[in-house]
């Protein structure tokens, strides 16, 4: 059995310690630093893309697929494992392959491995690119 879960306070510590005291010998334990992207950023992250849908001329997959080429890519390479398969499947791709890639139904897997600072980057990325562009998109705040 795998019991993974993101520690995000002292009660979450408290558990996985009484987690650990209780499960019998031998076991693994893996600690990675940073917590996985919250559900509230994968929900803005959909916004969004409805929105700039709803404005531009592609749809919001399309959208999700040049986000992810774009702006996740390079954050995302910071892990070390993902970066060596990104350079070794996709990165000898065409560009248009590599945005098919990054959609449905192949979406290669960008966002979903970052933890909540690296999507918070993200997500700044988008907003920054977009309303720059005069993209009216909800504040993060909101």
């Amino acid at each position: 059995m795998t019991d993974k879960r993101a520690i995000r306070n002292d009660a979450d510590r408290a558990q996985i310690i009484k987690r650990i005291e209780s499960t019998d010998c031998p076991f693994t334990v893996s600690i990675t630093k940073g917590a996985p992207r919250s559900i509230e950023q994968n929900k803005l992250q959909r916004k969004w893309m409805f929105e700039l849908a709803e404005q531009g001329d592609m749809t919001a997959e399309e959208y999700r697929g040049y986000c992810k080429l774009h702006f996740g890519v390079a954050i995302a390479k910071e892990h070390d494992d993902w970066a060596e398969a990104y350079d070794r499947i996709i990165k000898p791709l065409t560009y248009e392959a590599k945005l098919q890639m990054m959609m449905e139904p192949l979406d290669f897997p960008v966002t979903r491995i970052m933890t909540t600072k690296q999507k918070s980057k993200y997500l700044d990325a988008i907003y920054v690119n977009y309303t720059g562009q005069g993209f009216c998109l909800t504040s993060p705040e909101q």
